[in-house]
């Protein structure tokens, strides 16, 4: 089922007659910048950084106590 220019047109005046002008305009422009923003975030992600991170070196001036730690053996046994 295919609309055609006249059931299109109708269509447009309920929507105008519904929302008004104003608000058409208002949804329209906030439907562009929508469109814009996610036009960047996709230009945004597929970029490759210029600069790789930089890399931390850990020093170990002391040690860390969970790295010393021994597993906990029981004492008691249970028969």
């Amino acid at each position: 089922m295919s609309l055609g220019p006249w059931q299109l047109i109708i269509i447009a005046l309920v929507i105008l007659v519904l929302f008004g002008r104003g608000r058409i305009s208002e949804m329209m422009g906030d439907f562009g910048k929508g469109i814009n923003s996610f036009k960047k975030g996709m230009n945004e992600g597929s970029e490759t950084p210029a600069k790789p991170a930089p890399q931390i070196e850990a020093t170990a001036k002391e040690p860390s106590a969970t790295a010393d730690a021994a597993p906990a053996e029981r004492s008691d046994s249970a028969n």
